[in-house]
C-alpha cells in the first residue's frame, strides 16, 4: 500500500514550547514540590499517559493543588481568574501557553479595554475558549459557524469585535468576516488570531487529499484541531479515518489499490505518527 506522509503534521510550535518546559521541569534534580499540570497539557491522551508514568501529576481543579507544587500553565491557557488564583496561592507558576493563544488574549483584553464586545468563533466548552473570554467582558457572545452566526441577535447600540479560537479554519474564519459586514451594518475588526501552523497543516491535508484516496488522520479524539481536519476532509468529498493509534485501524476499509495519505493534529506526537506509518506500510 502507497502511504504519503503531509509535509506538515504532528506537533506546533506551542505544542512543543509546552512540553519543553514540562521536561525541563522533570529534568530538574532534588526539586521540591510536585510537578502539576492544570488540566491536560496538550489534548494527546498517548502523551498525556506518558507524563503521568514519569510522575506529573494532571489536577482538574486549582483546589486540588498543594503548597510548594510546580504548576504548568496549559498550551491552550487557562482563564484570567484562575491564573491571579495561582499566583496567590504560595506554587510555583510555569507558563506553557502557546504564545499564539497568548497573543490572542492581550488582543482581546485591548479591544475589551476600548469598549468593543466580542463575537468570538470558536468552540464554546474548549479550555482554550474558555480562557479568551476571560479577557473580554460581559456581552461576549461565542459561535461554532457561520449558521449560528447568524442567528445571533446583536444589539445595534454595540460595537463588536471579531476573533477566532486559533485552530480554527481560516477560511470559515473569514466568510464569517465577510458576512459579518453585512450583518452588522460596519465593518467589525476582525482580530488576526487563527494560528498559521493550523492554516498550514489544513491546506496541506486537503492538498494531500486531492492526490490520494483515503487519508488517516491521527491525534486525540478529544483534539479539535486534529478532529476538524478529518471533517474539511470529508467535505471535501474524500473518505477520511481519525485514529489515535495504529491498533484502531481497520483494514476493512482500505480498497485494492488505494492510495493513502497520512496527516496530525498539532499535539500528535512524531513517535504515533511513525507507527501508524509503518502499520499502514505493511498492510
Amino acid at each position: 500500500m502507497e502511504v504519503i506522509q503531509a509535509k506538515t503534521a504532528g506537533f506546533c510550535m506551542g505544542v512543543s514550547l509546552a512540553l519543553k518546559k514540562l521536561d525541563d521541569e522533570l529534568k530538574k534534580d532534588g526539586q521540591q514540590g510536585r510537578i502539576v499540570t492544570l488540566g491536560s497539557i496538550i489534548h494527546n491522551p498517548q502523551v498525556i499517559k506518558n507524563y503521568a508514568r514519569q510522575g506529573v501529576i494532571q489536577a482538574s481543579d486549582i483546589n486540588e493543588l498543594l503548597p510548594g507544587d510546580r504548576v504548568l500553565i496549559r498550551a491552550h491557557g487557562i482563564p484570567r481568574d484562575k491564573e491571579e488564583r495561582l499566583r496567590e496561592l504560595g506554587v510555583t507558576v510555569i507558563d506553557a501557553t502557546c504564545p499564539k493563544v497568548k497573543r490572542a488574549q492581550l488582543g482581546i483584553s485591548e479591544m475589551y479595554e476600548s469598549g468593543q464586545t466580542l463575537l468570538l468563533f470558536g468552540e464554546a466548552d474548549h479550555p482554550e475558549v474558555r480562557g479568551l473570554l476571560s479577557y473580554a467582558g460581559p456581552g461576549s457572545l461565542v459561535f461554532g459557524n457561520l449558521e449560528e452566526f447568524s442567528l445571533l441577535n446583536l444589539s445595534p447600540a454595540t460595537t463588536f469585535f471579531l476573533a477566532a479560537q486559533t485552530t480554527q479554519d481560516i477560511e470559515q474564519y473569514n466568510r464569517i468576516i465577510v458576512y459579518a459586514e453585512k450583518k452588522l451594518g460596519y465593518k467589525p475588526v476582525a482580530l488576526n488570531t487563527v494560528c498559521s501552523a493550523t492554516r498550514k497543516r489544513m491546506q496541506g491535508a486537503l492538498k494531500l487529499a486531492e492526490e490520494t484516496d483515503i487519508m488517516v488522520v491521527i491525534g486525540g479524539y478529544n483534539s479539535g484541531n486534529t478532529r476538524r481536519l478529518a471533517e474539511a476532509v470529508k467535505a471535501a468529498g474524500k473518505r477520511a479515518l481519525h485514529v489515535e493509534t495504529p491498533e484502531e485501524i481497520d483494514p476493512a476499509v482500505f480498497r485494492p489499490g488505494d492510495k493513502v495519505g497520512l496527516t496530525a493534529g498539532a499535539s500528535t506526537p512524531k513517535f504515533l505518527i511513525d507507527a501508524v506509518f509503518t502499520h499502514l506500510r505493511k498492510l
